[in-house]
């Protein structure tokens, strides 16, 4: 179920805001599922948050909730379709489509599926300052707007950092709890969505605070926001419908093409 708080949608000048869609079938909301997960690959792939054959982003089958979409294994980001994502169990079996599956992919995402029922998208790329940052074994700071979207709302989690064990997934799962976000130690970032727009979109802005963190700490001593006004913050632009309609924009202008 949704939390109220994820479709905060702020009160804009001179006009409504678009809404997320709702559908008539399951069928209709999977075939939209599989185009925006296919859209978020090629996004990744524009923006260089691919990294040879790591990464994976995974949404639930709207229809069969223990049912995952899944990029196929050694498919760059930028290649991937619709027609190419592969549907299997939360046990990782394939049910629909052809193509080898990370294993890294079902060990973690799988298990987080499993353990977080409200989770419809997971996000997980080994991108540049996402790992950077996490070999610092430190939060992301309220230093600005940006960031408060993640205060209260990140776990650093110590897992394998080439994953192995098939348990990381839902141990990953246990240690968000609530949080949309997590820094695994020395591997990188992942991020949770009640759709895959809002999980990507939390990933894509996660990065670049991070890279604004490293920078900063960098330059000299850096000075964040008081709890308070960090809090307030994030009730206005952590929600999953920000993410949601932040991640149409990038689709508009990366994917014209």
């Amino acid at each position: 179920m949704t939390n109220q708080a994820d479709m905060y949608i702020p009160k804009p000048l001179g006009g409504a805001l678009p809404i997320p869609e709702a559908f008539a079938s399951h069928q209709q909301e999977r075939e939209h599922r599989k185009r925006t997960l296919a859209a978020a690959f090629r996004v990744f792939g524009k923006l260089g948050l691919a990294e040879g054959i790591a990464g994976h982003i995974t949404v639930r089958d709207p229809e069969f909730h223990d049912h995952l979409w899944v990029n196929p294994y050694a498919v760059h980001f930028s290649k991937v379709r619709p027609e190419h994502l592969i549907r299997i169990t939360e046990a990782g079996e394939v049910v629909e489509g052809d193509g080898p599956i990370n294993a890294a992919a079902v060990a973690i995402h799988c298990g987080i599926h499993s353990t977080c029922p409200s989770v419809v998208a997971a996000v997980h790329t080994h991108s540049v300052y996402g790992r950077a940052f996490s070999a610092l074994r430190q939060p992301l700071l309220p230093l600005n707007q940006e960031s408060c979207a993640y205060f209260e709302n990140q776990v650093l989690f110590q897992g394998d950092v080439v994953v192995l064990s098939g348990d990381e997934g839902t141990r990953i799962g246990r240690a968000l709890g609530t949080s949309k976000s997590a820094i695994l130690l020395n591997h990188g970032l992942l991020t949770v969505g009640s759709s895959v727009e809002a999980a990507a979109y939390r990933f894509i802005a996660m990065e670049r605070c991070c890279q604004i963190q490293l920078l900063a700490q960098a330059a000299g001593t850096v000075h964040a926001l008081p709890d308070e006004e960090a809090r307030q913050v994030k009730s206005q632009l952590g929600s999953d419908y920000v993410a949601w309609l932040g991640f149409r924009g990038l689709m508009d202008v990366h994917l014209e093409d």
